[in-house]
């Protein structure tokens, strides 16, 4: 691999995951309570002896820069030419920002001259799966190919969304649709279709040749799918190479978690007994920013209260947090998270520094980092009241709140059932939602003098 270099596409705006992009870039957003996206294309790079990496940002690209700083410099030896390098738009060409994935590729290719590498791996690092480049690269070699193409076999239905190749009988590419209303399924398989997984290797020459070409081209939109593949398959040698899946697992793993649906159904595959992905896989670790926090904690048990135990069942619970005398299930706490006694929290995804109140109650929901749930809300169990206090409900009902420092800044019509406390017994009260007003992104506290709470 020293004459591959990988090109990491992490600058995507990510709107479908809005509101967890609203303040990061897509690949940076967390996944699985310990990783962030990127992490699983960067793991398999290491994985696969890839020790040569740019990534190229674009979007609110801060928190990807920290994190790949803080959590991914020290896997790598400058000294032995190994690194991984930011690279934020250069204007080395023009003063546009990147007009699509084979611009951004087009308009760095000074910074990959530098290398000289023999062939380029192009990557998205907004993916969910496992996968060694190092034999794609081989059999990419053995087809004496210009562009291989990693391919997935995937339902005609989901093929919609992906670029569809149609190959012969030796895996060559005679055929390209960039998501086509009808994909073309695969032979003797009327069901699915081969789909593009976005992964590519070139020959460096071949590549800058077809690049500066299509820059040339006024009528191109500048992209590997809708431009470069399909004005290359007739006259070149370009190859589908099968993704073999490092997961070991019967069934290939690959996710595009590009939707609030995808990202939380792909979470919430985690907590199962036996999950698709496999993150125990010693001999394929997924690495990632580790963070000098405390080993989660859970109080109350030992009082005697059934009602005031805290406790996790089927869930994920990361570092540095605290479950006190609150109630866990089938969720994903990431660090420093604090369930406080009385709380319910089930089937959810709770990012980084959230604090849940006593007696307040989450469910199917996705709660950004920082978020401080008052005594006594709740999420996820009236959708109608969710919408008013301006939160996002995906196709799906799923409940999804933005960074925010404290909720108990919404309006009192619409905060919900809340607690009120006596010496005897917790009553309820549900108060009037007619004149509700949702919570404006702006409308939030000034930021905890926590240093964490100013990372995306």
């Amino acid at each position: 691999m020293n004459d591959t270099l990988a090109v990491i596409l992490a600058g995507g705006r990510g709107s479908r995951l809005e509101p967890l992009t609203r303040d990061r870039a897509k690949p940076a957003v967390p996944f699985g309570g310990n990783y962030r996206i990127i992490d699983f294309v960067l793991s398999n790079c290491l994985n696969s002896n890839l020790r040569k990496m740019l990534v190229l940002t674009q979007y609110k690209a801060m928190s990807l820069d920290r994190h790949i700083n803080l959590g991914w410099r020290d896997f790598f030896c400058r000294e032995l030419n190994e690194f991984v390098d930011i690279v934020p738009p250069q204007q080395r060409i023009d003063e546009n920002w990147y007009q699509g994935t084979a611009d951004a590729v087009y308009q760095n290719i000074y910074a990959i001259e530098k290398e000289r590498p023999k062939y380029l791996i192009i990557l998205a690092g907004d993916h969910i799966y496992k996968m060694d480049y190092h034999a794609m690269l081989q059999y990419h070699k053995e087809k004496n190919a210009d562009l291989t193409i990693g391919a997935l076999r995937v339902d005609c239905e989901s093929a919609k969304e992906f670029g569809v190749m149609q190959v012969d009988t030796d895996q060559r590419i005679i055929g390209f649709q960039e998501k086509p209303n009808q994909p073309r399924p695969i032979p003797n398989d009327p069901g699915h279709a081969l789909a593009s997984m976005g992964i590519y290797i070139f020959n460096t020459h071949f590549l800058f040749e077809q690049l500066c070409k299509d820059a040339n081209d006024p009528r191109s939109q500048h992209d590997f799918g809708k431009n470069i593949i399909p004005s290359i398959i007739d006259s070149h040698r370009v190859f589908a190479f099968p993704f073999k899946d490092e997961n070991r697992k019967n069934d290939a793993y690959w996710r595009d978690v590009g939707t609030l649906d995808a990202f939380y159904e792909a979470n919430m595959d985690l907590v199962g007994i036996d999950p698709q992905l496999n993150l125990y896989d010693a001999n394929w670790p997924i690495r990632t920013q580790q963070q000098n926090l405390p080993p989660p904690k859970f109080v109350f048990g030992s009082r005697g209260d059934s009602d005031r135990c805290g406790m996790a069942l089927d869930s994920i619970i990361c570092a540095g947090t605290i479950i006190s005398g609150g109630r866990v299930e089938r969720s994903i706490l990431s660090p420093s998270v604090r369930v406080n006694s009385f709380a319910q929290v089930s089937d959810s995804i709770l990012f980084e520094s959230v604090e849940v109140g006593r007696h307040a109650r989450i469910r199917r929901a996705i709660i950004d980092k920082g978020v401080r749930i008052p005594e006594g809300f709740e999420i996820g169990y009236d959708l109608e009241m969710d919408k008013k206090r301006g939160f996002t409900i995906s196709n799906n009902g799923i409940v999804t709140v933005a960074k925010t420092e404290d909720l108990s800044l919404l309006d009192t019509n619409v905060r919900g059932s809340s607690y009120r406390t006596d010496s005897a017994k917790m009553s309820i009260s549900q108060p009037n939602v007619t004149s509700a007003q949702p919570l404006k992104h702006s409308q939030t506290l000034q930021p905890r003098n926590d240093s964490r709470f100013f990372e995306p």
